[in-house]
């Protein structure tokens, strides 16, 4: 479809807004609405125009991911990807806010590199520098 022009919104499944909302603040984002809808859902947007909605239904006392921590391999999106222009300012900015990184950092043969962290609902999240 040509008119597609773009990636709207991630939704992230939470299981407390307060505490993912200080989570992603860390990481540059900042709180816009919520909650709101009968989801509910709370919307986060970062300076460079990501955005980030907050399904607040997660269940409590859950300890893995589903898709990336289970032998089995159900279908669904794993991670987001975000775009970084300096992923050695990014490794040591983790480092000082004490988010442990899970994977990482790889250097990709086409020289690019990657890292991953988890949020406080194990959701994945990529911090991805092209060459």
């Amino acid at each position: 479809m040509k008119e597609v022009i773009g990636i709207n919104h991630v939704g992230i499944r939470v299981t407390n807004l307060e505490q993912a909302r200080k989570f992603y603040e860390q990481l540059g984002f900042i709180f816009i609405a919520g909650p709101m809808g009968p989801e509910p859902v709370a919307i986060m947007e970062h300076p460079s125009g990501i955005n980030i909605n907050f399904i607040l239904n997660a269940d409590n006392g859950i300890s893995d991911n589903i898709l990336m921590d289970r032998p089995e391999r159900h279908p669904g999106y794993t991670h987001i990807a975000l775009d970084v222009t300096n992923i050695k300012a990014i490794e040591e900015r983790l480092n000082q806010l004490n988010i442990k990184i899970t994977e990482g950092p790889i250097t990709l043969p086409g020289g690019g590199v990657m890292l991953f962290i988890r949020d406080q609902d194990m959701n994945v999240i990529e911090f991805h520098q092209n060459q």
